[in-house]
């Protein structure tokens, strides 16, 4: 049996993490780079639109970058699943798919399937995961207000009638 400061200090648990943070780079930066293009592209076309008292456009706007943001979580997954695949961890494209799934979106619907000196990385994958979950969940937040202001803008009929009966 391996002693604490020889487990700690293994070239394997070196490698891992390293690989794992590299990915968390690629991952962070790649989200990073997409996500603030679909923010402020949403920002700009709710101004344009507002102007123009466009207000299902902001909805529609809304609905194209809800999707978007969907797209930037499946590409993240499949770029986990190109590296598992790539460094040879897992035998199929497809079990790498969802093995990467299972932990970004930390379900774990699929058994670890790493071999024995890769059991860090699927922490790593979870972590940004969960991370860029987050990350884009702020940024919808502010989408969606703006969805709030354009459908009462719309509909300021109900709002005050509601505002009367309050």
């Amino acid at each position: 049996m391996e002693n604490l400061s020889t487990q700690f200090f293994s070239f394997a648990l070196f490698r891992e993490l390293l690989i794992g943070l590299v990915g968390l780079g690629i991952i962070t930066i790649f989200h990073s780079s997409i996500l603030m293009r679909i923010c402020v592209r949403f920002d700009i076309r709710e101004e344009v639109l507002t102007n123009a008292k466009n207000y299902d456009g902001i909805f529609l706007n809304f609905y194209f970058a809800s999707s978007q943001v969907a797209l930037l979580h499946i590409a993240e997954i499949f770029i986990w699943a190109v590296g598992l695949f790539g460094f040879g961890l897992v035998g199929k494209f497809i079990d790498a798919l969802l093995f990467s799934g299972s932990c970004y979106t930390t379900v774990g619907f699929i058994a670890d399937i790493l071999p024995d000196g890769w059991k860090v990385l699927p922490f790593m994958i979870s972590f940004s995961g969960l991370f860029t979950i987050a990350w884009t969940t702020s940024g919808m937040v502010g989408m969606l207000s703006a969805c709030k202001k354009a459908w009462k803008l719309k509909h300021t009929d109900v709002v005050e009638n509601y505002k009367k009966h309050w």
